[in-house]
């Protein structure tokens, strides 16, 4: 027997803590059940902690918060903490319309309190669960409305629910893991460009000065970077062209984003990711991770495949995989295999073409995709590891030159000063 903690709610909804001494998690549930509570979460000693949802403050009186609106942006944490509760709420016995209510009344976040129960008001009045969610698309996409939809007709929306969680939970962890690979360069990159400044505006200046007074020939690599420091420091327009190296650079970056927006900018710029050395590596992966997944859970949780590979296209984040998906849309709607315009396509490497021609073959085209995104997660967890272990060495050596280029460049003059003194004392 182990003892697990417990969240659960009572018949009144209100929320109850504590502990039971059970054989397994299903039996401990049991308990709860047999009690008349609803668990929420029930996690074994020692293997876990509890995370409640619930809000820190209590509202006073009947006062509510204005800004609270529904429509709004929520992390996707919040949606699959939210998810995972309602999915074991409903597991649980609750009905749908309670187990919002129930929720709404606990959740923190403003915006998603406000949402859950605008969806609750809206199944009340008779709408169906999926037909209340497309009412909110900055919250819950296609993919999560489609899905709600397919378990609702299925009668398994508890099981469609929980799969949505994972989903997220899982889609969530490889956006950190290709995110926290970004974060180390960019930082050295932002540390080095400071220190650049600082030398150029503030140390080379002065040994400028110290050098004119001394009179004769400066080196090259001197005279370049006092040069560039003058320059740095004097004004155009009544602005130091220091400040304007850096809106020309924020106009350009702009002027970036606004092609890279229209669609041949994004074409190209999504084609050129899958190219870059190492990164594009990452790139293929993680959109191939992202294919598989979606597919896969949207097949499984009963979506048609027709649809689920239209929702499958709209959120792979990539257009060349998005064509590629397309292709695939096309030749599933003419009674054809997947496998050819995925082989077409050359995005994806012949092990997931293999992987998916056994599915076919078998009746186990969902379960052989999860298996894919399992394998791809582990790729690019394998790949993000490989990139920060050679890229850390190549930033640092980055940083010592920029920076040990300047300061060899400052004393590079006052070395030669010195050998001209010891050639005249010999």
């Amino acid at each position: 027997m182990a003892n697990f903690q417990y969240i659960a709610l009572d018949a009144k909804g209100e929320q109850t803590t504590g502990s039971v001494s059970a054989g397994s998690e299903a039996d401990a549930i049991q308990q709860l059940r047999s009690q008349g509570l609803y668990p929420t979460q029930v996690v074994e000693e020692g293997k876990g902690s509890l995370t409640t949802g619930k809000a820190k403050s209590k509202t006073r009186g009947k006062k509510r918060v204005k800004s609270a609106k529904s429509g709004g942006k929520i992390k996707p944490k919040a949606l699959m903490i939210f998810t995972r509760q309602l999915a074991t709420l409903i597991d649980s016995g609750l009905p749908l319309l309670r187990g919002l209510t129930v929720l709404g009344k606990q959740e923190p976040n403003p915006v998603l309190r406000s949402t859950v129960n605008s969806l609750a008001d809206s199944v009340q009045t008779g709408a169906t669960f999926s037909e209340s969610l497309a009412q909110h698309p900055r919250i819950f996409n296609k993919l999560f409305v489609n899905m709600v939809k397919a378990g609702e007709l299925g009668g398994v929306l508890e099981v469609v629910l929980t799969r949505l969680a994972e989903y997220m939970e899982k889609a969530d962890k490889l956006k950190n893991k290709i995110v926290s690979a970004m974060v180390y360069p960019v930082i050295v990159l932002f540390i080095a460009v400071a220190i650049l400044i600082f030398l150029m505006l503030f140390i080379v200046p002065k040994f400028k000065e110290m050098f004119a007074d001394q009179g004769g020939e400066l080196p090259t690599l001197s005279r370049v970077v006092f040069n560039s420091s003058e320059k740095m420091m004097s004004s155009t327009a009544g602005l130091p062209n220091v400040v304007w190296i850096f809106l020309v650079l924020a106009g350009l970056w702009v002027m970036f984003k606004a092609w890279s927006n229209t669609k041949g900018g994004r074409a190209a710029v999504d084609a050129f990711k899958l190219k870059i050395p190492v990164l594009g590596d990452l790139t293929r992966k993680s959109s191939i991770s992202r294919f598989a997944r979606t597919l896969g859970t949207l097949v499984t949780s009963g979506v048609p495949i027709l649809q689920a590979l239209t929702i499958t296209r709209d959120t792979a984040g990539n257009v060349m995989v998005a064509n590629a998906i397309d292709k695939v849309h096309e030749a599933v709607k003419e009674g054809e295999s997947i496998v050819a315009p995925l082989q077409s396509s050359k995005i994806f490497p012949a092990m997931v073409i293999s992987m998916v021609d056994v599915g076919e073959e078998t009746g186990q085209l969902p379960e052989m995709l999860l298996k894919i995104a399992d394998v791809y997660d582990d790729e690019v967890d394998t790949a993000v590891t490989a990139f920060t272990s050679v890229l850390e060495p190549i930033m640092i050596v980055f940083l010592a030159l920029v920076v040990g280029t300047i300061v060899f460049a400052l004393f590079l003059p006052l070395i030669k000063m010195i050998q001209g003194v010891d050639s005249q004392a010999g």
